[in-house]
């Protein structure tokens, strides 16, 4: 597929989704987006104890949307992302399961970043029946690359 294919799927996506920014991915089509385009960044927004100690995208900006204990929201949170990427930047964003990823993406676009995606399912997916996330969906039960924090 496409970069021009890639991000008419996730803009297409967006709208069927209704979200107030660019679009949506899945997370094998994010890391082919991501391979195909030099100007495309994934911004990682979990909190730096999953970083630690759950894994991350090789190469990903990490910028925590919420901090660790008690997931209080980081006041500088656009401050730091526009201090690492560029407004221009096809920027992805990813957390555990693509709920603060949305939240980052409508901060991003309400700060000017006018290619704001959030990778839906997250680096860990969905819980399974036994509550154990990163097998049912989501970057790592895709198989996509990442390293341990």
């Amino acid at each position: 597929m496409t970069t021009e294919n890639l991000l008419a799927t996730a803009r297409e996506r967006g709208a069927q989704l209704g979200l107030a920014y660019s679009g949506a991915l899945l997370p094998a089509e994010a890391w082919a987006l991501r391979q195909a385009s030099l100007g495309c960044v994934i911004v990682d927004v979990r909190s730096a104890a999953e970083w630690q100690f759950v894994g991350v995208v090789p190469d990903a900006v990490r910028v925590e949307l919420r901090t660790f204990p008690g997931m209080q929201p980081n006041t500088q949170f656009v401050a730091q992302l526009e201090a690492q990427v560029p407004k221009d930047a096809t920027v992805l964003f990813i957390c555990r399961s693509g709920a603060r990823s949305d939240e980052a993406a409508k901060l991003a676009a309400e700060a000017g970043y006018r290619d704001a995606y959030n990778i839906l399912e997250g680096f860990e997916g969905d819980r399974d029946a036994a509550q154990h996330r990163g097998c049912v969906n989501g970057w790592k039960a895709a198989g996509l690359p990442w390293i341990q924090g």
